[in-house]
C-alpha cells in the first residue's frame, strides 16, 4: 500500500479518537473567514479548553461512518471545520457567538453530541444551556437555601432569648 493511503488511514484514526474522547463536536463552515480571524478563534478555543481543527471532509465522513453515523455525510460538503469539545455545550456556545461576532462568515451545520446528530437549530438551542458546572452551582444553591434560612431564623431565636430573659427578669424585680 502506498505511503499516502496509510497517512489518510492515520488521520482517520486520529479523527474518530477524536469524535469518541470528545462530549460534543460540533460543524461548520469557515469559507469567508481570514487567516487572522480563524487564528483568533482558535486562540479563544485553546482558552475555552476546545479544539478547532479542519480535515479534509471525505476523512471526517469516513471517520463517522466508522462509528456508524451517516447522518453527517450531507453537512460534509464545502469548507468544513470542526470544533471538539470536553463537554456538551462549549463548542456550541463558542461557535454561536464565533458566528455572531464574524457577522456570517461562519455558518453553523451541525454537531456531534452524546453519540447522536444534531441540527442547525438545536446547536443554537444547546449554546443557550448553561454548562454542566452552571447547573450543579445552580442545584447546591437552591440546596444550601433553605438551610441558611434555616440558621437565620435559629439565630433570631437564640438572640432573642436573652432579650426576653432580660425582660422577666426586668419584670418580676
Amino acid at each position: 500500500m502506498s505511503a499516502n493511503f496509510e497517512a489518510k488511514k492515520e488521520v482517520v484514526s486520529e479523527i474518530t479518537q477524536k469524535i469518541q474522547q470528545s462530549k460534543s463536536v460540533v460543524f461548520v463552515d469557515y469559507e469567508r473567514l481570514t487567516v487572522a480571524e480563524a487564528t483568533a478563534l482558535r486562540i479563544k478555543c485553546r482558552q475555552a479548553g476546545c479544539e478547532y481543527k479542519v480535515y479534509k471532509n471525505t476523512l471526517v465522513r469516513k471517520a463517522l461512518n466508522a462509528l456508524g453515523h451517516t447522518e453527517f455525510d450531507e453537512d460534509l460538503n464545502g469548507p468544513t471545520a470542526m470544533t471538539f469539545a470536553p463537554d456538551e455545550t462549549a463548542a456550541a456556545k463558542l461557535m454561536v457567538a464565533a458566528a455572531k461576532e464574524y457577522e456570517d462568515k461562519i455558518v453553523l451545520k451541525s454537531a456531534f453530541v452524546d453519540n447522536g446528530y444534531v441540527g442547525k437549530d438545536d446547536v443554537k438551542s444547546l449554546a443557550a444551556m448553561p454548562s454542566r458546572e452552571e447547573l450543579i452551582a445552580k442545584m447546591l444553591g437552591s440546596l444550601q437555601s433553605p438551610v441558611s434560612k434555616l440558621a437565620g431564623v435559629l439565630e433570631s431565636l437564640l438572640s432573642s432569648l436573652p432579650r426576653a430573659l432580660n425582660a422577666v427578669a426586668a419584670q418580676k424585680s
